[in-house]
């Protein structure tokens, strides 16, 4: 169960309750989401229960595991994951440390104010502001060096224990909240009631995009993750369940924030500002939002942390097993060089705005990079290596030989997961 609610907790993050909501509300919603729950169930819990097979069968991290198992040109696969870890974790910290301050001023003024335009621009000056922004960096830093320190049990599994039922006990009620509102259930029908109609590429695309990257996949966390865990645990099991948890959380949040927007009149398409500038404004509209709000963002903050904990993991255990450093200072070391390489991010939208690369703020160009190459390069490594370069041995480790379930799987891994994914990295580019 510790390693269950750890590994959700990799995959439960900002792209669940943050991303989730507004990509389904410009995505025209009930379609959106038939599309993405088939594709999570396929594709994205194929490429799980390999990335997790490959780290279990190695013991190692991503480096480590690649070289093991293979070798050659394959240990650059488990570099490109190490590095996936740095790059986003630099730039998540950043978005992180918005929600802790966004928790503090939500206990404040800010819920009195229902002017999406007043909200916007306040938001616009917090994020222009280097002083707020790299001291919530620091501290959204600070809170995941603390946790991963502590090691795999004292450390991880400990905190995903207690602040993963916290994270769904606190969706849950707010998600009981805003369907009790009137005008809610237009946002339900909207959500759960497929128009057909409004489904293009761009709609299938999302959906792919939406599940692959939901579900941490393709970056290393999930092999370092697997590499912990007993042989004596049904590896499909473990994946099933991180899978399913992973979307239960996704469709509590599109229950909590869709029908609220509906019920007050905003816009469900207001897209990554649906959370930082429509939501406060859908809290002060709504009775005991004074409660609700901070609330809402604390439970943000906890998802955040969750998945960040899960990326400061993959890089440490890289530093324990090649250097062999002990894991207070490796979590220390590592923690630090995130922390500096996320400060230009966190000066993007301030002193920094007008440093811009191929037109990109610097925090848009990391994410960039890892959405659109890192990942989908990731994903498509561990499809083929698993589903080709070492089949018979991922076959042994997850199904014990050549079963039907097996033979199906390996089918999923070789031809419709790399299709996908390559889907995917042709339409970022």
């Amino acid at each position: 169960m510790g390693f269950i609610l750890a590994a959700a907790g990799s995959a439960i993050g900002l792209g669940n309750i943050w991303r989730f909501p507004y990509v389904a509300g410009e995505s025209g919603g009930g379609a959106f989401l038939i599309l993405y729950l088939g594709m999570v169930f396929t594709i994205g819990f194929s490429v799980m229960l390999g990335e997790l097979a490959i780290g279990r069968a190695a013991r190692r991290n991503p480096v480590g595991a690649f070289a093991a198992l293979k070798g050659g040109a394959w240990t650059y696969v488990g570099y490109m994951g190490v590095l996936a870890g740095f790059v986003i974790l630099s730039y998540y910290s950043v978005i992180g440390g918005w929600t802790l301050a966004y928790t503090w001023a939500t206990l404040g003024p800010l819920l009195e104010n229902t002017d999406t335009g007043e909200l916007g621009a306040y938001f616009s000056d917090f994020i222009a502001d280097p002083t707020q922004t790299i001291a919530y960096h620091g501290l959204f830093m600070a809170i995941t060096i603390a946790i991963v320190m502590g090691g795999i049990e004292k450390g991880i599994e400990r905190a995903a224990k207690f602040l993963m039922p916290v994270l769904f006990v606190m969706l849950v009620a707010l998600c009981i909240r805003a369907l009790t509102l009137p005008g809610a259930w237009a946002g339900v029908e909207f959500f759960v009631i497929p128009d057909w109609s409004r489904v293009n590429t761009e709609t299938v695309n999302a959906a792919l995009s939406q599940a692959f990257f939901s579900l941490s996949l393709g970056m290393g966390a999930l092999l370092t993750y697997g590499s912990y865990l007993s042989r004596s645990e049904r590896l499909p099991s473990v994946a099933m369940w991180v899978t399913s948890l992973d979307t239960v959380i996704a469709l509590l949040a599109g229950f909590l924030i869709l029908p609220a927007v509906f019920a007050f009149g905003y816009d469900p398409a207001a897209g990554p500002g649906l959370t930082f500038v429509t939501l406060p404004a859908v809290f002060a509209k709504m009775p005991g939002g004074g409660l609700f709000g901070p609330v809402f963002f604390a439970l943000l903050s906890v998802a955040a942390i969750t998945s960040a904990v899960s990326l400061l993991e993959t890089v440490v255990a890289y530093a324990i097993d090649e250097t062999s450093s002990n894991r207070k200072p490796a979590t220390l070391a590592m923690g630090v060089v995130v922390f500096f390489i996320g400060v230009p991010s966190a000066l993007s939208f301030g002193p920094w705005s007008d440093f811009k690369l191929f037109g990109k703020t610097f925090l848009d160009l990391m994410d960039y990079l890892a959405s659109n190459l890192l990942l989908p390069f990731g994903g498509i490594a561990i499809a083929v290596f698993v589903g080709w370069a070492v089949s018979q041995r991922m076959m042994t480790e997850v199904f014990g030989g050549a079963t039907l379930p097996a033979r199906v799987w390996l089918w999923m891994l070789r031809t419709v997961a790399p299709a996908a994914i390559i889907w995917i990295l042709i339409s970022g580019l």
